[in-house]
């Protein structure tokens, strides 16, 4: 019997058994879609943190752990433990090894994104997605302290537009009951996509964010009060945390030592690459977890198919009988066998895969808007196809146990009426 003949068995086996093919088939499928889909996200999120932030040297904030400045001043999960003084930002961007700096002010939101004071230094010093600059898609950077500069996911999701006015909020919930809306703001530039927390930010002056805040006598203007103040004293009252960029990346553990040690009011300086790596082993147990728990549905799914090619044998010994009797050798015979399980594998998968990028390109807006996750949709990278050759090679593997049950059994064997 010619092989081809075998291949038009096999699926006709599969057509008459549709209904077990179909349940098989999708449970290979799920476990698939399951085991890279927690792969992507693994590979995208590690990709979108360390493109965050790119170029700096030092991150210094108030005393707290490395992981907490990072998240809360970086990535703006969480909030800061205090505030730092402007004097004491002074004192260490005055140092001479260090080259710019970036002041950031945080705790204020609009609508759900955050919101962060700052200076034009932002727009020229910022690098991320290793140094590449931050663009404008629309407009530009403010000009002055009523001026707010919009992420693109920002933008895109509140359908705001250059000149529009915004109201920003006290605190970063969704929810706030303080509303600075005697302070609004203009919209002076929209920034082009850039994957980091920077789409999903308003930013906006340090004179600006001071405004909203401070109390000024009746009858005055308080943006103009503050800002006048301002220039008279030349500082905002304090910062969040600032980036820092250095002469010589050499000096960064002295530089780091001296923040460390500053006498005036206790900082922490910390080494951005460095603090990221803490973070991967902190979530490195979840990750591995996570993994694990993929790997165990995939068994799952394999194993469903296991049962099924071992419980229809029993049914098909009189159709083994009758392809041996019509010529078909037992080579033949565990050759359909096997490509019926090859052919359920590699269904599953591709199902699979067509399953996770279409949940991609759908999930993917709401992904960026509510988690803050970036996923994105390209070629598979070479450990996602390891796993599913992986998968694939199990497959056959496990198809091999039923295509040797039949290879077996012999003519008689299957003629035998069993009561």
């Amino acid at each position: 019997m010619r092989q081809p003949v075998i291949l038009t068995l096999a699926i006709k086996s599969l057509r008459n058994r549709k209904l077990t093919a179909v349940l098989t088939t999708l449970s290979i499928a799920l476990s698939v879609l399951l085991l890279l889909g927690v792969e992507r996200i693994r590979h995208e999120s590690r990709e979108g943190f360390a493109a965050t932030v790119s170029g700096t040297d030092l991150l210094v904030g108030a005393r707290t752990s490395p992981v907490h400045l990072l998240l809360s001043a970086v990535f703006h999960i969480g909030n800061a433990t205090n505030n730092i003084a402007w004097s004491s930002y002074r004192a260490i961007a005055d140092r001479p090894d260090v080259a710019w700096t970036i002041p950031l002010s945080l705790g204020d939101s609009h609508r759900g994104y955050r919101v962060l004071g700052t200076t034009p230094d932002y727009f020229e010093h910022y690098r991320f997605a290793r140094d590449r600059r931050l663009a404008f898609d629309q407009g530009k950077a403010f000009a002055d302290e009523r001026d707010a500069v919009l992420g693109a996911d920002v933008a895109q999701a509140l359908k705001y537009r250059i000149g529009d006015p915004i109201v920003i909020a006290h605190g970063a919930g969704e929810v706030s009951f303080v509303m600075h809306d005697d302070h609004p703001f203009r919209i002076s530039g929209i920034l082009a996509r850039t994957g980091t927390p920077v789409d999903r930010t308003v930013h906006v002056s340090l004179a600006g964010l001071d405004a909203v805040h401070d109390e000024v006598g009746a009858g005055e203007d308080p943006l103009a009060a503050i800002i006048g103040r301002m220039r008279e004293t030349g500082s905002p009252k304090a910062i969040t945390a600032f980036l820092a960029g250095l002469k010589l990346r050499g000096a960064a553990l002295t530089v780091q030592r001296a923040v460390n040690e500053y006498s005036g009011e206790p900082l922490t300086a910390v080494l951005p690459g460095v603090a990221l790596q803490e973070v991967w082993e902190i979530t490195g147990a979840v990750e591995k977890s996570l993994f694990a728990i993929s790997a165990l549905v995939v068994v799952v799914g394999l194993s469903g198919m296991l049962v099924s090619l071992l419980t229809s044998l029993g049914e098909r010994r009189r159709e083994m009988a009758v392809l041996r009797s019509l010529g078909a050798s037992p080579a033949q015979i565990f050759s359909l066998i096997l490509g019926e399980a090859a052919f359920l594998t590699a269904t599953g998968i591709l199902a699979g895969m067509v399953s996770l990028y279409a949940g991609l390109l759908a999930g993917q807006p709401w992904l960026e808007s509510r988690l803050g996750l970036y996923i994105g949709v390209s070629w598979p990278p070479a450990a996602e196809w390891g796993l599913v050759g992986v998968v694939a090679a199990a497959g056959l593997l496990i198809g091999l146990l039923p295509a040797w049950r039949s290879y077996r059994h012999s003519l008689a064997d299957g003629m035998i009426v069993r009561i």
